[in-house]
């Protein structure tokens, strides 16, 4: 573990392993859906059931997965291995998953699309988990641990951007929808192993001063829930991404139904991610000079703003009002992208000074699991709130119906961005606090060593 600054190396080649991981979460949230109903054949309740069987699974292994990582012991370390060794079961189960079976029957299409996500969502967690809990052990550094995860949330973003204006020219390149999806499964699955191989690579951990923690998982889970500062960033994440999902999410109902131009979503999409994108560097700058905490409530503060201004004008002022909203929106996004994860390493710490064990792996497994309770929170809101307007598909909307869509991108996310805010408010930890802990811990292990 570094105490100081990080090679620009490490840190690109660390940055460089979450390309993979967002391609896959913006292809599977994009494309699983309408692969299994319009290409594969499946009926849309069953499609819809593969994805929620795929993505309970999928939460109830990150823990585990978490829990694992923890214990590993290697000449590699504990979290490349498993990096490197899940990197090539995920590119197996991508071309997998977009491979047309070609089956007979509707249960035999669900099994089949089940066993497979639920694989290929588990070969996720075994590089995903470990990747994100490499953070708090390649610098103890305060600041480079916000610089660290701004390189790393520059090449998120690039991932993201391939999975959402990408994907539909691969499939279309090829002479039918068929052989499309294996190539855009082949072609994204290759790539995820790339960049999890040039992470394992040009990324080393030290093996030294690594205890292994003792406890059990049941035990490791309690304990993890005793840390106050990680508890309180933990349940902001998690309602951040809540009102991030809501948004995303009805993001095309709202360009479809209030614009009435669907095509526009991706080109509303591409502004806000590639504001946010531009403007990472500037909030780990800012970071740097204001704190953590402050920049990224400010930063969520700027998402609710956005959302009622749009709420009370976009309708009124038209498609390009929209889009520069969106660009406004993409600077405060920036600011809620690296800082929660520069923010976590810190919470570990404390966890470290509390109990003298490394379980870095346990808080992240944990952390991804309340990433994906807010996706599914999001998605029961905006349903909820759809269906009771009385939203209905592919018709002329009533006008209660586009109140709901902008009840959704407007009061209803806003609300829940400004409730993260509240939470955030009672986060602990600041730079003096930090410092204070790296020398407790010193002082302790200090005592050890005599």
């Amino acid at each position: 573990m570094s105490e100081g600054r990080l090679p620009v190396k490490v840190k690109i080649g660390y940055g460089i392993g979450d390309i993979g991981g967002n391609l896959w979460f913006t292809t599977i949230n994009f494309w699983l859906l309408n692969y299994l109903t319009d290409t594969v054949g499946l009926a849309a309740g069953l499609a819809g059931l593969v994805i929620a069987v795929g993505k309970v699974w999928d939460a109830g292994v990150d823990p585990v997965a978490g829990y694992l990582s923890d214990k590993t012991v290697s000449r590699w370390g504990r979290r490349r291995p498993w990096i490197f060794f899940g990197a090539f079961p995920l590119f197996i189960f991508m071309i997998i998953m977009f491979t047309n079976p070609k089956l007979g029957s509707q249960t035999a299409l669900f099994i089949w699309g089940a066993i497979v996500f639920c694989l290929l969502g588990t070969s996720l967690s075994a590089v995903n988990i470990p990747y994100n809990s490499l953070t708090p052990e390649l610098t103890q550094d305060f600041h480079e641990r916000t610089t660290l995860n701004g390189y790393r949330f520059a090449f998120a973003v690039v991932g993201t951007l391939l999975g959402a204006g990408a994907s539909l020219p691969l499939v279309n390149a090829f002479p039918n929808r068929d052989i499309g999806f294996t190539a855009l499964g082949a072609i994204f699955g290759a790539i995820m192993l790339i960049t999890s191989l040039i992470t394992f690579f040009t990324v080393k951990e030290s093996a030294a001063d690594r205890p292994l923690p003792t406890e059990g998982f049941f035990q490791t889970y309690l304990r993890v829930f005793k840390n106050r500062p990680y508890v309180l960033i933990f349940l902001v994440y998690a309602i951040h991404v809540t009102a991030l999902g809501v948004v995303m999410g009805v993001a095309v109902y709202y360009f479809k139904y209030i614009h009435h131009d669907e095509a526009k979503t991706t080109v509303a999409m591409l502004i806000l991610l590639v504001t946010a994108m531009i403007f990472i560097p500037l909030s780990v700058v800012e970071a740097k000079r204001f704190g953590k905490k402050p920049v990224y409530g400010s930063g969520l503060l700027v998402l609710a703003a956005s959302l009622m201004i749009l709420f009370f004008y976009g309708h009124v002022y038209g498609i390009n009002f929209s889009f520069f909203m969106m660009f406004v929106m993409g600077i405060g996004l920036a600011n809620t992208m690296a800082l929660p994860y520069a923010m976590v390493p810190d919470a570990v710490e404390y966890d470290y000074l509390l109990t003298g064990e490394r379980r870095e792996g346990a808080f992240y497994g944990l952390w991804t699991f309340g990433t994906k309770v807010g996706q599914a929170i999001a998605l029961a809101i905006s349903g909820f709130v759809l269906d009771a307007t009385g939203y209905v598909p592919e018709a002329v909307q009533t006008d209660l119906a586009k109140l709901g869509i902008r009840l959704l991108v407007g009061p209803i996310s806003a609300a829940i961005f400004i409730l993260a805010v509240v939470v955030l408010y009672f986060y602990p930890l600041n730079e003096q606090r930090y410092n204070e802990i790296l020398e407790q811990i010193k002082q302790r292990e200090a005592r050890k060593a005599g």
